[in-house]
């Protein structure tokens, strides 16, 4: 390669992320997924499209695929606050696994019966389009009003369900039908629990030494966080565990442990989110051959309606039975089931295992993904409102924004606080706050104006304090100042 086409490249590249970026305003006015206009840049480079660029490496595909979820999980797993699905995480578990074997089977047994396709093809596809995909999810439900119960569990399933599909897709490329279930159950089970705990003990180990060790500069951190959190996945694999599972687990205990810098680490993370989406969707659109999906239409919207109508609710109302979920909340569950680039990437599998007829799955999947993404991204809000869920709860605006940057050689910390709307510590006095000794506030920012404030100045939303703290009392601080945010200066008398 020489230097010119090296410019080539580059320039292409930088045009497509700037059109990815501009991409992204009209799809949060729209209500589409970003995928969608991703996919579309992919195909209209490719040799069907206005650039005629032939691609069709489906190993290099696969692997940068897999590179590219990697980091989405990360960037998932850090943005997921640990309180709002804690409570819903048994229910999210029972859908990615127990659920998502209805589908699977629901699925195929549509695909072999009402398309023709032999049970090996069949059971191939279910496994494929029975995962949610975390970057679809993440981007839409973010941006909807719902219940926190309906978006924990939806959330936490997207970031579950990716490595029980895997472990099937592989199982089913490979061999076809498993002759002896339970074997196939009990090595999911394996690999699962293997990448919990592998994840477990990465996120544990990687915040205790973040918390403890001072790096030189504060944009080491977000680098630290992720190579953590991709150390993750390798020694989930190596592991002969779940990688993908690996990964989340470890990047929410990061992404939930008092690590300093975290919204600079949050904001690194999704970035790199999205580079990782948009390279992504593009490549996968790449991959696509458009003149050749005429014959596959027809059998991937039935497919799709089959999985959306009956496969997908069938799996929430099974799975969510024990938990007695309100019937609103399973629809919408059942409708909200969105998929994405991971059913793409993972119809790459039985291409490279060359399975018969690998192509047509790869292409019945492409078009499923495409016509019920533009269905259900769309009509998710109007969903939720015809169900009355859209206001159940709103955003959680007592939650402080607070980052902490270590200090060194003086054995503390300083806290930079952030009063939102909403928060309940607007109007309290600064020595109100009874923060424990060995913390002060040293000084309000409001209105771009900065004061070191007295012990009678009245905090007001929008106000950005900036708290220094000695190492032994941090988290005495933190806490407290986030109970303030949450029950205002009666905070102790009301249990917070």
């Amino acid at each position: 390669m020489t230097v010119h086409h090296l410019n080539e490249i580059l320039l292409i590249g930088a045009a497509v992320l700037l059109v990815a970026v501009v991409a992204v305003r009209v799809a949060s006015r729209s209500g589409l997924p970003t995928l969608l206009i991703y996919l579309g840049i992919g195909v209209v480079i490719g040799q069907d499209g206005l650039f005629g660029f032939t691609f069709d490496d489906v190993e290099l595909t696969q692997v940068l695929g897999y590179a590219a979820l990697v980091v989405i999980l990360a960037e998932g797993g850090l943005g997921t606050k640990w309180h709002q699905i804690k409570p819903v995480v048994p229910a999210a578990a029972v859908l990615a696994t127990g659920g998502l074997l209805v589908s699977v089977f629901v699925t195929a047994a549509a695909a072999h019966y009402l398309v023709d396709l032999d049970w090996r093809q069949a059971l191939i596809i279910g496994a494929v389009v029975s995962s949610t995909d975390a970057a679809a999810v993440f981007s839409v439900l973010r941006n909807v009003p719902l219940p926190k119960r309906v978006t924990g569990v939806l959330e936490a399933e997207s970031g579950f369900n990716d490595a029980p599909v895997v472990i099937l897709v592989v199982a089913f490329s490979a061999a076809g039908p498993v002759e002896h279930w339970y074997q196939l159950v009990g090595e999911m089970a394996l690999e699962l629990t293997i990448g919990a705990a592998v994840g477990l003990a990465v996120g544990w180990i990687g915040a205790y030494g973040l918390k403890h060790v001072a790096l030189p500069a504060s944009g080491l951190y977000p680098i630290a966080v992720m190579a953590i959190a991709v150390g993750a996945y390798a020694a989930g694999a190596m592991g002969h565990g779940s990688g993908f599972l690996a990964v989340y687990v470890a990047s929410l205990i990061l992404g939930n442990a008092k690590l300093p810098h975290r919204p600079a680490t949050r904001g690194f993370a999704e970035g790199l989110g999205w580079i990782a989406q948009i390279g992504l969707f593009v490549l996968l659109g790449l991959l696509v051959t458009p003149h050749e999906l005429g014959d596959d239409i027809v059998p991937a919207i039935i497919i799709g309606l089959f999985l959306t109508l009956i496969a997908r609710p069938a799996s929430v109302v099974v799975s969510l039975a024990p938990f007695r979920v309100p019937w609103r909340e399973e629809a919408l569950m059942s409708w909200a089931g969105l998929r994405g680039a991971v059913p793409i990437v993972l119809a790459t599998i039985p291409m490279v295992a060359d399975v018969t007829n690998s192509r047509k799955i790869f292409n019945i999947v492409f078009v499923l993904v495409i016509v019920y993404t533009l269905i259900q991204g769309p009509t998710l809000p109007w969903v939720a409102k015809r169900l009355r869920l859209t206001q159940a709860d709103g955003p959680d605006a007592s939650d402080l924004g607070i980052e902490s940057a270590p200090l060194e050689r003086l054995r503390g910390h300083l806290l930079s606080v952030a009063i939102p709307e909403g928060s309940r510590m607007h109007g309290v006095e600064v020595n109100e706050l009874r923060l424990p000794a060995g913390s002060a506030v040293t000084l309000v920012v409001r209105d771009g104006t900065s004061f070191v404030p007295l012990p009678t100045t009245v905090l007001r939303r929008g106000d950005e304090l900036l708290v220094v703290s000695t190492d032994p009392v941090r988290d005495a601080a933190e806490n407290r100042l986030r109970a303030v945010g949450r029950g205002g200066k009666l905070a102790g008398w009301l249990g917070e």
